[in-house]
């Protein structure tokens, strides 16, 4: 059986979707195949998130934000959209889930900690049951 991909997507590709797929790399280990990506890539991981990550034994800080492509979507098992409504390049092939979190985009580490649980929480019923 091949290793099913899911990519995570949010607005900036620096907070939530940075957090999905770490945290889904984390809890699942190789199960999946994780990516993610955004609509108007930031410059750098939001230092806070990466922080959170960082405290479960994770280093983000060196990932760099990237726009989602065409190829991204055709190519995901699952995609994970981290803000309902996003308007993506293109229709997802596989299945779609729209979560709803808010844009820790301005968030120091004590209030990303608690989105951090909510996300890892989300992954373990969608992906992990």
């Amino acid at each position: 059986m091949s290793t099913q991909t899911v990519l995570f997507i949010c607005q900036h590709n620096a907070g939530r979707s940075q957090l999905g797929a770490a945290l889904l790399e984390h809890l699942a280990g190789d199960r999946y195949s994780v990516d993610s990506a955004g609509l108007s890539p930031a410059d750098e991981v939001n230092p806070a998130v990466a922080a959170t990550v960082a405290e479960l034994g994770m280093d983000i800080s060196d990932r760099t934000p990237r726009a989602v492509t065409v190829e991204d979507l055709e190519g995901a098992d699952v995609v994970v959209l981290m803000k309902p409504g996003l308007e993506l390049p293109a229709a997802p092939r596989g299945r779609v889930l729209e979560w709803s979190f808010p844009n820790p985009e301005a968030w120091d580490v004590e209030a990303v900690r608690p989105l951090r649980e909510a996300v890892a929480q989300k992954i373990s019923d969608a992906f992990l049951t």
